[in-house]
Formats: structure tokens, C-alpha cells, sequence
């Protein structure tokens, strides 16, 4: 299933939406932009805080909704995005969505990595939007974190996922201090992912670090995998972005 009580965890201490999370919203879902959500009907699939969400309720959706598998989460995002009328909020695993044909675009940004089974949310995606509708995912880059995948993410598999949130989140400063301190004396770093963060505030940089290690499952795919992932899907017209040199946004259009 993945992990959401463990991310049930951090979406409550770390529950706050601020504006850095606008720029990384519009990177991650380009080439969309934020006229393009204006007047759309849109599903949030998997909503962490509802910062995801947020955003296209400011930019004009005609209705969002929102699901996440974590009853912590998902009464932080409806708190969050309490101020908008036109927003819904589920309790709903993305394996067992009952949406057809309902939504003109349809996202998951930082989920479909952390599943077991990839494909079968994916196609749950496709079938909630609309024929000509938008599915797009964000998801973990093998190119662009070929340290992540060597160094860290044994230590993720075999020893932090195992470690119980409250504990991993005191040890992940063991991480985040020095990186936070590294950004903070190179902020003219080329990397566009690093010079993006290095001017987050210190929490941000932390929750960025805890969530790294907290998940029990956490792909970092190459392009090839995640136009399999889309491909034969329903799926027309696909594109696959290298996104902050680190990440794949990919999407199509439902045929």
C-alpha cells in the first residue's frame, strides 16, 4: 500500500501551505500552467496537506477534490483548504477510486512512486478524467539522483523506513543541518533543484530531508520506465519533462 501513516505523520507537523510551494507546484505541473486550471474540474490524487490543491482554487478551478489515505492528512488538508467552497476533501485509497469519466484534469504529484502497484493507480487516474481530459503524475528521476539512489536510499530501505516517524524526524536533523548550511554558503548553486531550495527557510528544508527517509517504498525511475507507466494506459499524446533536473513530470491526454 505504500506508506500513508507514516506520511500521515509528517503531513500533520509539517502542515503549513506558504508561498514556496506555489513555484515548486507550477514546476512540477508545467508545461501546464495557471490559466489552465481556470474553470477546470480537477482531481488531487493522494493530497499530502492540500498544497497541491490549493493552488488551482487560486487559479480559478471551477472544483477540486482531494483524497489522501490517512485520516491525520486528510483533516489537515480539509483545514487547509477550508476557506474554498468548491473544495472537497476524501478519505479514499487511490486503488479504489470510483470516479468516471468525471474531471477535466487529473494529477498525482509525489505518489505514484511510493506505491506497490504503480499501474493499477495509474489507470484509476485515466478513468476518472474526462475523454480529452489531462492525467498527469510527478514522480522520483533515476537520472539526476544516481547518489539518492546509491547512497540513500539503502539507508531509506533497510534501516529509516524501519525507524518509527517521531525518532526519524529528530535524526533526519543529522541530514538537514549540514545540507541546509551548504545551501545557505553556495546559494548560487547551478543545480536548479538546489537553487531553488536554498532559499527555503530551514523547516522546509528539514521536512524535505524527513520525508526522503520516512517511506518504506520510494522508485526513482528512468524516462523509459515512466513512459511505460503511461503507455497503453488510454493515454494519448504523452510527455515525459526532465523537471528541476531530478524529476519526471509526465502526461497525456485520455483518448
Amino acid at each position: 500500500m505504500g506508506s500513508p501513516k507514516r506520511f500521515g505523520y509528517e503531513w500533520s507537523k509539517y502542515s503549513g501551505i506558504i508561498p514556496e510551494y506555489e513555484i515548486q507546484f507550477l514546476r512540477w505541473v508545467y508545461p501546464l500552467k495557471k490559466e489552465d486550471f481556470r474553470g477546470k474540474e480537477v482531481l488531487d490524487a493522494g493530497c499530502g496537506t492540500g498544497r497541491n490543491s490549493y493552488w488551482p482554487l487560486i487559479y480559478g478551478a471551477k472544483r477540486v477534490v482531494a483524497f489522501d489515505y490517512d485520516e491525520r492528512t486528510v483533516e489537515v488538508a480539509r483545514r487547509n483548504l477550508s476557506q474554498f467552497k468548491n473544495a472537497e476533501v476524501l478519505l479514499k485509497s487511490i486503488y479504489e477510486i470510483d470516479f468516471e469519466n468525471e474531471f477535466d484534469i487529473v494529477f498525482s504529484i509525489g505518489v505514484i512512486h511510493h506505491l506497490e502497484n504503480p499501474n493499477l493507480a495509474i489507470k484509476n487516474l485515466v478513468r476518472a478524467a474526462k475523454k480529452g481530459g489531462i492525467v498527469l503524475i510527478w514522480v522520483y528521476a533515476y537520472e539526476g539522483n544516481e547518489w539518492i539512489v546509491k547512497y540513500i536510499n539503502p539507508i531509506r530501505k533497510y534501516v529509516t523506513s524501519k525507524i518509527p516517524p517521531r525518532i526519524l524526524d529528530l535524526l533526519a536533523y543529522f541530514f538537514s543541518v549540514p545540507l541546509f548550511l551548504f545551501l545557505k554558503t553556495y546559494p548560487n548553486l547551478k543545480h536548479p533543484y538546489l537553487k531553488m531550495i536554498s532559499n527555503f527557510r530551514f523547516w522546509h528544508v528539514h521536512s524535505i530531508v524527513f520525508d526522503q527517509l520516512l517511506p518504506e517504498i520510494a522508485n526513482y525511475w528512468k524516462k523509459e520506465e515512466v513512459l511505460s507507466l503511461l503507455e497503453e494506459k488510454g493515454l494519448k499524446d504523452i510527455k515525459i519533462l526532465h523537471t528541476n533536473s531530478n524529476s519526471w513530470t509526465a502526461l497525456g491526454i485520455k483518448e
